[in-house]
């Protein structure tokens, strides 16, 4: 009897790894570096392009800043993330972005560093999957002051319609080589997530 036990617990084992493995698998997180500053993600429910190439060039500053391209996944999902739901690991902590009023009131650079972001080159972008989709121009998380637009709380995300942003953070103690993640997650389902690691260099 006990043999039989054994036998069954061992097959229950084998099954329990055959059903995990492909789903841990298709859950990898996999970045790509196309260059200047360009890393992308586009394997998850959330493909993320995360241009770093103004927070490398300006790496001490108070606040740094990233552009963020989000897309939803998959044809027919309709995706919504909040600006809480982008978040910045370094060293183990996860930051939030401040809010649009703490950031006007203790950083003015931004217009420095929208022109240092538009005289960059765009050949690394030009070759992730952003091509393929369209971004809205008038919505932005952090639009400039002198701007029209509004700071927008929140993004949909469906078919070829995208978002892109700029994604402040508040500098940690970044320094040259440093790894980091950006973490973005849909409003009303945490399964909807996806990440890129960034390196500083």
């Amino acid at each position: 009897m006990k043999k039989i036990k054994n036998a069954n617990a061992t097959l229950a084992l084998v099954l329990g790894l055959i059903l995990v493995w492909p789903a841990a698998t298709s859950a990898q997180i996999i970045t790509e570096s196309y260059g200047q500053g360009v890393f992308a993600n586009s394997y998850g429910p959330i493909k993320l392009v995360v241009d770093a190439s103004v927070a490398i060039r300006d790496i001490n500053s108070p606040y740094v800043m990233f552009i963020v391209y989000m897309a939803a996944g998959q044809e027919g999902q309709n995706i919504v993330v909040h600006r809480d739901g982008i978040t910045l690991i370094y060293q183990g902590q996860e930051y939030k972005m401040p809010s649009v009023k703490e950031l006007r009131q203790n950083y003015h650079r931004q217009v420095r560093d929208t022109n240092l972001y538009q005289i960059g080159g765009r050949e690394g972008l030009a070759s992730t999957w952003v091509r393929f989709y369209k971004f809205p121009t008038n919505m932005d998380f952090f639009p400039l002051q002198a701007s029209s637009s509004a700071p927008a709380d929140e993004c949909l995300l469906t078919g070829n319609i995208g978002f892109r942003t700029r994604c402040y953070f508040k500098n940690p103690g970044f320094k040259k080589g440093d790894e980091v993640i950006i973490r973005v997650t849909a409003k009303d389902d945490p399964n909807l997530s996806n990440e890129v690691t960034v390196i500083l260099e």
